[in-house]
Order: structure tokens, then C-alpha cells, then sequence
């Protein structure tokens, strides 16, 4: 599998993992200039920005590393500006979601307020 490949099945698989915990989409692959959220949800009263990793190894480390204050300043930029844009008055969480994937298994795993603003 690419890597773009990889990256748009691991949105998917983990829009799966979270509707199936009750989450509700809102929105996905948000742009604001060059930087992009993967999927905006609802988790009760709170609007919840999702990153997602996803990689065919961990040997690197987990794919969540990689998500780093440079990265989660940008995801923030890009909520802020989402929230502004669309009016919402919600507590904003943010989660990050990482996958490995390759042909022996697959792992999930949910950061669930990963980082704040």
C-alpha cells in the first residue's frame, strides 16, 4: 500500500473506530492555507479535531510521535479557524489516532485528549 493509500484508509478505519464509540462525523479534511485536520466529530457536547497516523511499522516508533508541538500548533491553527468560521461554541478536544497496519495486524490506538490549545 502507498503512502496516500495508507493515509486515506487509516481516516477511514478510524472514522470506523470512533462512530463505532458513539462519535459523530461533523467534517473531514478540513484545509486552512497549507495545513489540514483529518476529521472533526462530535463526542457528546464536545467537538473533537482527530488527527491520524497511520504506518506500516512501529519500528520507527508509534506512529502518534510523529505528531509533534510543531505539528499539533498547526492542527490548532486550523481548528481555531474552523470554529470561527462555522460559529461553534463548543468545548474543542483534541484526539489523535494511531495505526499500524501491515500484513500481520492491525492496531488502534485512541489518544483521546492528546494535546490542548
Amino acid at each position: 500500500m502507498k503512502k496516500e493509500e495508507l493515509g486515506s484508509w487509516g481516516e477511514d478505519e478510524a472514522l470506523n473506530f470512533l462512530q463505532r464509540k458513539g462519535f459523530q462525523l461533523i467534517d473531514r479534511n478540513i484545509r486552512f492555507k497549507k495545513w489540514e485536520i483529518d476529521l472533526v466529530l462530535m463526542d457528546g457536547e464536545e467537538l473533537v479535531v482527530v488527527e491520524v497516523k497511520a504506518r506500516c511499522t512501529a519500528q520507527i516508533g508509534e506512529p502518534w510521535r510523529a505528531v509533534t508541538r510543531s505539528k499539533q500548533r498547526q492542527i490548532i491553527k486550523v481548528a481555531d479557524r474552523y470554529v470561527q468560521d462555522n460559529q461553534i461554541d463548543r468545548n474543542v478536544r483534541f484526539d489523535i489516532i494511531s495505526i499500524v497496519h501491515n500484513q500481520y495486524q492491525t492496531s488502534i490506538e485512541h489518544i483521546a485528549d492528546a494535546f490542548s490549545a
